[in-house]
């Protein structure tokens, strides 16, 4: 079960406390567009999520299956793309696994990682909806 997020902003220039009790983050935009740099950014954010997820998934299918994997890295970027209807954005994820997997394994791993919970909800329509309280 997800845990409810609160988001606080102030004064100080997109210095934004997340809290996930009982744990506390910061965010911020960088320097360049008026922030702090004081931690990542939204998107770098949503990022995270996906590419934490992913990892976490392929290790408790590998611990399962108890296969040899000694540690997943996951570099991700974003990019967009416009057309005349829409817009789409691009996440890729460049996943390295090490361990002595063969490559069914591999692959299987890939395919699992795919599978995680953030990335069904990134991959499916999203309704947000927000409200003033």
């Amino acid at each position: 079960m997800t845990k409810s997020v609160i988001t606080r902003i102030g004064k100080d220039p997109y210095r934004t406390e997340i809290h996930i009790q009982p744990h506390v983050l910061l965010a911020d935009e960088p320097k360049e567009i008026g922030g702090q740099d004081l931690g990542p950014a939204p998107g770098e954010l949503l990022l995270s999520s996906l590419g934490a997820c992913k990892a976490i998934t392929m290790r408790m299918y590998a611990d399962r299956k108890q296969w040899d994997l000694e540690a997943v890295e996951i570099s991700l970027s974003i990019s967009k793309q416009r057309g005349e209807l829409q817009e789409t954005n691009f996440i890729k994820c460049h996943i390295r696994l090490d361990g002595n997997l063969d490559e069914t394994q591999r692959q299987r791993l890939l395919k699992i990682g795919n599978k995680c919970p953030i990335h069904k909800i990134l991959s499916n329509p999203i309704v947000i909806e927000s409200n003033l309280i």
